[in-house]
């Protein structure tokens, strides 16, 4: 990056690697303890579970957590409101989604998604979703701006 070095105009890491060498930097393979995957939903939602194992509780200042359990290790982002649920182990919350009346564990929920009445494991829910579960032991996998009654 300093000298400006790019193919195609593209910076590449190749020749980042190829400068170092030349330069007398030594390399040496790293240990691969563990593979995580996101590949289909049941990896992408494992894998979260090991981030979140490894990080612990991730609960940004501004999250609401409302008449509500949390179980650890959860990740809620900015803005997010818990209000009358049960969530965890292995929940990551998006930014700005409300999760309202539902037991959730296992599961991933994106950014501005709104959940109610849902008791899911093992699922995940995109961007801007409705859910409705409507008290129902489910597993799911819901793209972006869907919405479910």
């Amino acid at each position: 990056l300093d000298n400006d070095i790019k193919d195609r105009g593209e910076y590449q890491l190749t020749n980042a690697l190829e400068n170092m060498k030349n330069k007398g930097t030594k390399f040496s393979p790293g240990k691969v303890e563990e593979w995580l995957d996101c590949g289909n939903k049941d990896a992408t939602v494992y894998t979260n579970e090991r981030v979140l194992e490894h990080n612990g509780n991730i609960i940004d200042d501004s999250a609401q957590v409302i008449n509500s359990e949390l179980i650890s290790p959860c990740y809620l982002g900015p803005n997010v409101i818990v209000k009358d649920s049960k969530i965890g182990p292995h929940v990551a919350i998006g930014n700005n989604t409300e999760v309202s009346n539902s037991v959730i564990s296992g599961t991933i929920i994106q950014n501005d998604s709104c959940i109610q009445n849902a008791r899911l494991t093992n699922s995940m829910i995109g961007n801007k979703a409705f859910f409705n579960g409507n008290n129902i032991d489910q597993e799911v996998s819901i793209g972006d701006f869907s919405e479910i009654k």
